[in-house]
């Protein structure tokens, strides 16, 4: 083991002389960087202001007699990652060891951070999701079933979180609910765009390449901004929460992206199984539903997997219509002149969450497009 270390070191460091000296000059320097960051973690930090602050950065000016249902929230989202995970990935014994880990370690964070009944809720919530994902594996779950499933935990997280009132919703929760409903609708508004810009029907044509290539040239805040004025100038006698306003403009906004991204899947779907479907008499919705999406999606997976990681870290503008996402909710802490000097714990727990977040994202991502490219095989 210690040979092919060190192997590995002078084939990749120090196999040229220009290697070796800039080995030596980055190694240190790095080496002294990780030392004086995990000095200040561990030392000089104080991180009592992230947990006194906890409730804030998880749920914004949620009512706090009224967090069961953020509760019921976290249980639902973790229980349809873990049942998306199921789909794709096989729960092995190193993966299970892991995430017992990072279950474990989650409810003590939460625990020591807020109280010992929130970190049993954290924990049981994070093993909610495990089980998810190794029941759908097991029962070799049908994908139409699990998806129907997905959109019913949207639709209940919306009843359940809904009766305080939209505008109350915010820190970690509402971002993460705002990136799970936009990338559906994004994803269904897409496809709709990128048939339509492949239609033979002229004006359908004209109007979806119109729609994408106008949303392309102006930028996600301008519209999100747009959205919430002009809703009340179109319906002036509706009341339309802000969080719908806000979701409707970037629905509207990424779905251009996606439709461009399952276009380039569509033009790789072989031509002849298209006319070869069409001289079976199949109908336009089974050869679209059964042959030609099934394979343009798998191709995209990654571009769609990424348009996922933009949401979520575009979701922070919606503070512009007066949300409290999750970087917000981190400055509503430091505006208190009591946490003004803590700018750095703040930051960096912040950054913490938006990486892992993006991690775990990328690494579903990744073997989700392995397994169907072994599937495709």
């Amino acid at each position: 083991m210690t040979t092919v270390a060190l192997r590995w070191v002078h084939r990749n460091l120090f196999a040229k002389p220009f290697d070796a000296a800039l080995s030596l000059v980055v190694i240190p320097l790095m080496a002294w960087a990780v030392y004086a960051f995990a000095y200040w973690v561990l030392v000089q930090a104080h991180w009592q202001v992230v947990g006194g602050s906890f409730k804030v950065l998880m749920t914004g000016i949620y009512p706090a007699d009224q967090l069961w249902r953020a509760w019921f929230s976290v249980a639902t989202i973790c229980a349809m990652f873990g049942a998306g995970l199921g789909l794709s990935v096989r729960p092995g014994r190193a993966a299970l060891t892991v995430v017992a880990l990072v279950v474990t370690l989650t409810g003590v964070m939460v625990a020591v951070a807020i109280d010992a009944h929130s970190g049993m809720l954290a924990a049981g919530s994070a093993a909610l999701g495990v089980a998810a994902w190794c029941g759908v594996h097991r029962s070799a779950l049908d994908q139409r079933l699990a998806l129907s499933g997905l959109l019913a935990g949207v639709v209940a997280i919306f009843v359940v979180l809904s009766p305080p009132g939209f505008d109350v919703w915010g820190g970690l929760l509402l971002s993460v609910v705002l990136t799970i409903a936009v990338s559906i609708l994004t994803l269904s508004f897409g496809i709709l765009l990128a048939l339509g810009r492949q239609s033979r029907i002229t004006s359908l044509r004209l109007i979806s390449t119109a729609y994408i290539e106008t949303m392309r040239s102006v930028p996600l805040i301008l519209v999100v901004y747009w959205i919430w004025i002009i809703v009340p100038l179109l319906a002036p006698d509706t009341s339309v929460p802000g969080l719908l306003r806000g979701m409707a403009g970037f629905a509207l906004f990424f779905a251009a992206y996606v439709a461009e991204y399952v276009r380039s899947g569509l033009q790789a779907v072989p031509k002849g199984q298209i006319e070869a479907a069409r001289s079976l008499a199949m109908s336009s919705w089974t050869l679209n539903v059964d042959i030609v999406l099934p394979q343009a999606l798998r191709v995209v997976v990654p571009s769609l997997v990424g348009q996922i990681l933009d949401i979520f870290n575009g979701a922070t503008l919606v503070f512009i219509i007066g949300l409290t996402d999750f970087l917000r909710a981190g400055q509503m802490i430091l505006a208190d002149p009591q946490n003004s000097g803590r700018t750095y714990e703040i930051y960096v727990f912040l950054f913490a969450v938006y990486l892992a977040i993006g991690g775990v994202i990328t690494y579903a991502s990744r073997r989700l497009e392995t397994h169907l490219a072994r599937g495709s095989r």
